[in-house]
């Protein structure tokens, strides 16, 4: 049966959704090109009409994830005018985002699998990173542009990292004081 071309790209975006997700909860390696199909309803064999790899997926899917993120961080530095950076830090560092990492950061989840994956995935995660750091570096302290990308990659980094060491721990009063440390240290910074 022949598929339209709106089942078809419908059929990609659920791919594109379903990896971003099962990257972020499993790794890259940790799910298989079968399994994430037919956690996306589609069969196997179909994969490669919309990917040419598995690598040029996960450059879609970090792409959309991370412009996802770049949205929700907008919208909170929007909403809360008089601390944007601290409300973006309130919520990158909260236990609701330590506990999901399928529906988190893609750098904090993905970091290590990214840096080894080849261009498409790192341009890909370049260009969304940069985009992330000119929103947060707009918020951010300083008394010149380069002052406030200095500390919008440093904030960003500093959670990035909050985050990663929350969820290697295994006990949860630890993983909590690791949070809660970083998210007051953002807020110190960026006040």
């Amino acid at each position: 049966m022949k598929v339209t071309r709106e089942q078809a790209a419908q059929n990609r975006e659920r791919i594109v959704d379903t990896a971003a997700r099962l990257f972020r909860e499993k790794g890259f390696d940790g799910i298989g090109v079968a399994d994430l199909m037919k956690t996306a309803g589609l069969t196997h064999g179909g994969f490669y009409g919309h990917f040419e790899s598995k690598e040029a997926l996960l450059a879609e899917a970090a792409g959309r994830a991370l412009d996802g993120a770049g949205a929700g961080w907008q919208a909170l530095m929007d909403a809360n005018p008089d601390d944007p950076l601290g409300a973006v830090a309130r919520s990158y560092l909260s236990p609701a985002h330590r506990d999901n990492p399928g529906l988190g950061c893609a750098i904090a989840a993905l970091g290590a699998d990214i840096a080894r994956a080849g261009p498409a995935v790192r341009d890909a995660v370049t260009a969304r990173t940069r985009a992330q750091l000119d929103a947060l570096a707009g918020a951010a302290p300083g008394d010149t542009d380069g002052d406030k990308r200095r500390n919008a990659i440093a904030g960003y980094a500093a959670m990035i990292g909050g985050l990663v060491l929350a969820r290697a721990v295994a006990d949860p009063a630890l993983s909590e004081e690791i949070l809660d440390a970083v998210a007051a240290s953002a807020n110190r910074g960026h006040r």
